[in-house]
């Protein structure tokens, strides 16, 4: 499913072409979504420009300056530009066209995404309020995740990857960022001494922002919002890549499921 690195990089590829411009229509084919799309998306959104496009975690907020929407990309979704009248596919579900000649589409196979309208703060939507920090600014360091580790006793694979502790740090990146740091996905999050974490909290800044550099990492049809595949597939080191020899030590890499997640490691490289 699209993670941090493909949302941010859909959010810097449609943000040029919609911020300061006009709606003039939204058309909705198919409304039935993980949730069914607002339809005040429809009626109120017309008219209005759009000011800013931000991100936080894998959710989009395209705000208006007097409300916004929100967009998850679900398991297999993505927004792109599209000069308007461009024929829409199945699954191109929802189209935003503007003023100059450029729609905003937004196509879903799986329909497990969601385009919500919020009229209030978007911080406090139910979706949004409780997650964590962010990965890539100051707020996530070694204290917090030390402080947020402390007593735990699951994997701690899935403690990085739990949304409400830090968002975005979905199954690839959590399979890099732990084989980067030499750490067992299976090790108790509340028994990493403080120098692990610290390789940790660094890998994982580092891994997303390689990814986003990249434009994400497209396995089956992620493309980010010009329409372009990401290119970071070619830099993973484990997920993915089961049985193959590891890039350090040359010995088989392994997978197993933690949390229903696949998860490959190196049983010599991580302890």
């Amino acid at each position: 499913m699209p993670e941090l690195p493909e949302v941010e990089t859909t959010r810097r590829g449609i943000a040029p072409h919609v911020v300061k411009q006009t709606v003039l229509e939204v058309i909705i084919r198919q409304s039935q979504l993980r949730w069914p799309v607002s339809p005040e998306l429809a009626t109120e959104l017309p008219g209005h420009s759009i000011l800013s496009v931000a991100r936080r975690g894998k959710y989009l907020i395209i705000n208006t300056g007097k409300a916004c929407f929100i967009v998850h990309l679900g398991m297999s979704g993505s927004m792109r530009i599209v000069t308007t009248g461009t024929l829409a596919g199945k699954h191109d579900h929802v189209d935003i066209v503007f003023n100059h000649n450029k729609t905003l589409r937004y196509t879903d196979p799986r329909r497990f995404g969601c385009i919500l309208w919020c009229a209030s703060d978007p911080g406090q939507h139910p979706l949004l309020k409780h997650l964590g920090p962010e990965p890539l600014t100051d707020d996530f360091n070694l204290a917090y995740l030390r402080e947020r580790a402390k007593g735990r006793k699951m994997p701690v694979k899935a403690f990085i990857m739990d949304s409400n502790v830090v968002v975005g740090v979905g199954n690839i990146y959590a399979n890099e960022a732990l084989f980067m740091s030499g750490i067992d996905p299976r090790r108790a999050a509340g028994r990493i001494a403080a120098p692990r974490y610290t390789q940790l909290v660094g890998n994982i800044k580092h891994v997303l922002a390689g990814a986003i550099a990249m434009g994400g990492t497209t396995l089956r049809d992620f493309v980010g919002g010009t329409g372009q595949p990401g290119y970071f597939k070619q830099s993973l080191q484990v997920y993915g890549r089961k049985g193959l020899p590891c890039f350090s030590c040359h010995s088989a890499l392994r997978e197993i499921r933690i949390g229903q997640r696949s998860t490959v490691y190196c049983p010599q490289c991580q302890i």
